[in-house]
């Protein structure tokens, strides 16, 4: 099995499409539950916090495929995911593809110059 190494930033953007998908699919509230926050990388684990106990619940419905799906996408099958409930957070909402850049953009900001040199659109 592939363990290719990733970086914070690679597992946002998958995280983030796998999101999106989801709200596509009409998945609106796990949409919302992989959104609440920025996950954690640290190595190969990541680690999420949610507001609630059922928000877990929730959340560990979806973990096979978001596991699947990132193993896939970021060439490495020694992924896992740990969800914590801290129920003193706050939830992003209505965050845009600006917002995700921007954020994305703290983390790395040589992602600009990707942006720039295949001359990418956030309006797309």
């Amino acid at each position: 099995m592939p363990t290719e190494t990733f970086s914070e930033t690679e597992m946002l953007l998958y995280w983030n499409k796998y999101a999106q998908r989801l709200g596509e699919k009409g998945f609106r509230i796990m949409e919302s539950l992989l959104l609440i926050n920025d996950p954690v990388l640290s190595g190969t684990a990541i680690t999420i916090e949610l507001p609630n106990e059922g928000s877990k619940l929730d959340f560990e419905k979806e973990l096979n495929g978001l596991l699947g799906y990132l193993k896939g996408h970021l060439h490495n099958h020694d992924i896992t995911i740990e969800v914590i409930v801290n129920e003193s957070i706050q939830s992003r909402k209505n965050f845009n593809d600006q917002d995700r850049y921007n954020r994305l953009h703290e983390i790395n900001p040589n992602i600009d110059l990707l942006r720039t040199t295949f001359g990418l659109d956030l309006d797309a």
